[in-house]
């Protein structure tokens, strides 16, 4: 596998955790699309997990990092992204995920609660949400334009719930009642989906975690924001869903130590900036 080069001033920690879903140019959509069947869901799986040996095979026999490593850290633009939390925290996490990737439904429905009680409803960490819909889930990009369309209406982390807590294809009769359930206004939410809204917003997203090199979900950059909270200061970056005490020991650590810093300048970085 062959990664970009990036910017030579751009560095940052990266820990490599499993299980993690890959992205998979050769899988098939009409494979996919049979989700709801349990042994084509054993079977997608499989094959994500040998994409996975496969990388880090790859990258064992090459000696090259998960990420790039250069002289100074990395900064992120979130200007405009879903979050969840005070915006006033300065402790911060940026998710890149997948509406149909079983590690990041894992993700969102046993870790996620657990840090949204005790840190982001708390006012401690401002937690931000970008969407990396792989090739190997032909739905996914679907379902993100489904979560942003309802965030018109004030339901972006509603609609994520739910997404990730029933992970079938949507039919017609499935959409409408999950727009029912949110207590969306129909026409607008209708108009906005049938109209392809957010699709470039989307791709954006899609490309900010290539050029950072994160080919797979979900990922987690974690760090500090500067004092407008629009450019997050990128301090580990975590592939993969980990425990929630790992989580933890992380947002603790950047807790303290923002606790005795001063707020880092704003810095915009064109080559790591998105949805705007």
């Amino acid at each position: 596998m062959i990664f970009p080069r990036c910017a030579a001033r751009l560095v940052f920690l990266a820990t490599l955790a499993v299980p993690v879903c890959m992205a998979q140019q050769a899988a098939g959509p009409s494979l996919q699309r049979q989700i709801d069947d349990l042994k084509d869901g054993q079977r997608r799986m499989l094959e994500e997990l040998e994409a996975i040996k496969g990388l880090l095979k790859e990258r064992t026999a090459t000696g090259g990092p998960a990420l790039p490593k250069a002289g100074s850290p990395l900064s992120v633009n979130v200007f405009r992204e879903p979050f969840k939390g005070a915006s006033g925290a300065r402790v911060a996490i940026l998710e890149y995920s997948d509406f149909d990737c079983p590690y990041c439904a894992r993700y969102a429905t046993q870790v996620f609660p657990r840090l949204d009680a005790d840190y982001v409803r708390t006012g401690k960490v401002k937690y931000f949400f970008r969407d990396l819909p792989l090739p190997v889930h032909p739905d996914a990009q679907f379902k993100a334009r489904i979560a942003r369309c309802a965030g018109e209406q004030g339901k972006f982390w509603e609609a994520h719930d739910r997404l990730f807590a029933d992970q079938r294809p949507f039919d017609p009769a499935a959409l409408a009642k999950l727009v029912r359930d949110l207590g969306l206004d129909a026409a607008a939410f209708n108009a906005s989906l049938e109209g392809g809204k957010y699709a470039e917003n989307i791709r954006l997203s899609v490309a900010s975690a290539e050029r950072m090199q994160i080919q797979g979900a979900p990922a987690f950059l974690f760090g500090t924001l500067n004092a407008e909270g629009q450019v997050l200061s990128v301090t580990k970056v975590v592939l993969g869903a980990e425990s929630y005490e790992s989580f933890k020991e992380t947002l603790d650590a950047l807790l303290a130590s923002s606790a005795s810093t001063p707020a880092p300048e704003a810095i915009r970085v064109a080559s790591a900036s998105a949805c705007e």
